[in-house]
């Protein structure tokens, strides 16, 4: 294998292009990004990078010392890849020939519709986004989130201790129920009253107010929120829409083995891209979480170089975290998978609850609530049980 195109310059691309090389890669190596930014840590982004408390310079994900002998063209869409040549088309014209390619274009954040063109209307998934939320979040008055995910939550965190009047509207009935189940969704989400910002639950948004500016955004029982900014967290779509006409399998992203693997050979897929068979629940799972955008890749360069005669392992239980309110979050595993969920520490009126989800008795996820040393215990236990 002569070269080898990573196309995705975040940390999933990073982090494969670095394996490359640690696992013995010495060809040509091509890193495609369309942002012009290199690699940056995208979870201070809604924390620390909006708040004020981190400069740019402090997200880089490379040291200064760091030469991975690749060639960079970044401020370049891919558009188009031709499977069995392994050639990535670019939206300039140009294309890369190569042995091997690593897909890792990520995730974009969902819109709501109508919004294009509103002043005062905001997504949160890059550096450029983050940059204006956080000039406006500086004017201060009245932000409105929709969508009560972990996106959302820390953004509502940090313009709350910025000192806007803040309001988290979320069409389920409980937020975060999805990843953490009810229960722990209900405890987790109560930081938002606990801490004075409104938070308004089964109720969806039908449109926003405003003419060149946002005002207001309406609910859908009639309601209006009046709004100075409104920020966007309704998930994010795998970016694959480049990859069709490709051969490969797309469903919610590219569909791979447990470790990589795509219908094509010499393609893999890593990072929130990527749709991976877990080999434990018998399906396949795309998990957008920064442990997995550093972790997997090692795994698919290794079935990259190897050809596929490596037997994969199964993937570790996913990990995230999230800081909302002075409070850290951690959870590992999958709540989905749970039949009974229950508080071994803590107490939830505290905010230092330290849960485990089982089924038929057995644990399957670990929730903490500022229970850093606990939960590190449990996680540990859930990945060699697992």
């Amino acid at each position: 294998m002569r070269t080898v195109a990573v196309v995705g310059a975040s940390l999933a691309g990073l982090s494969a292009a670095r394996s490359l090389r640690r696992q013995g890669f010495d060809g040509r190596l091509v890193v495609i990004g369309d942002e012009l930014h290199r690699p940056y840590d995208r979870p201070p982004l809604s924390k620390e990078f909006l708040a004020g408390s981190l400069a740019e310079a402090d997200l880089a994900l490379e040291p200064d010392e760091e030469d991975l002998r690749a060639e960079w063209l970044l401020g370049v869409r891919a558009v188009g890849l031709d499977g069995p040549q392994r050639a990535v088309r670019l939206a300039d014209g140009s294309e890369v020939r190569a042995d091997g390619v690593v897909i890792a274009t990520g995730a974009a954040a969902r819109t709501l519709p109508g919004t294009d063109g509103l002043a005062g209307v905001h997504t949160l998934r890059t550096l450029d986004d983050a940059r204006a939320l956080r000039d406006e979040l500086a004017l201060g008055g009245r932000l409105v989130v929709i969508g009560g995910g972990f996106i959302g939550a820390e953004v509502a965190s940090t313009a709350y201790a910025l000192g806007l009047d803040v309001t988290v509207v979320e069409a389920a009935p409980t937020p975060l129920a999805g990843p953490l189940g009810e229960t722990m969704g209900g405890i987790v989400s109560a930081l938002h009253a606990d801490h004075g910002v409104r938070l308004l639950c089964g109720v969806g948004v039908k449109g926003l107010r405003g003419g060149s500016r946002v005002e207001a955004v309406l609910l859908e029982d009639g309601r209006s929120v009046g709004a100075d900014i409104v920020v966007v967290g309704v998930g994010a779509r795998p970016c694959v829409e480049w990859l069709a006409g490709s051969g490969l399998a797309l469903g919610d992203g590219v569909t791979c083995g447990a470790d990589g693997r795509t219908g094509l050979a010499g393609v893999v897929a890593v990072g929130d891209c990527a749709s991976w068979y877990d080999p434990r629940a018998g399906l396949h799972r795309r998990v957008e979480h920064w442990t997995g955008a550093r972790e997997r890749p090692d795994a698919a360069v290794t079935a990259l170089l190897a050809g596929g005669a490596v037997e994969p392992s199964a993937p570790r239980p996913p990990y995230f975290w999230s800081d909302q309110y002075g409070v850290k979050i951690q959870f590992a595993g999958h709540a989905a998978a749970a039949d009974s969920v229950t508080i071994e520490e803590g107490a939830r009126d505290e905010h230092n609850v330290l849960a485990v989800y089982r089924r038929s008795g057995h644990p399957v996820a670990v929730l903490g609530m500022n229970q850093p040393r606990l939960f590190t215990r449990w996680r540990k236990q859930l990945a060699a049980a697992a």
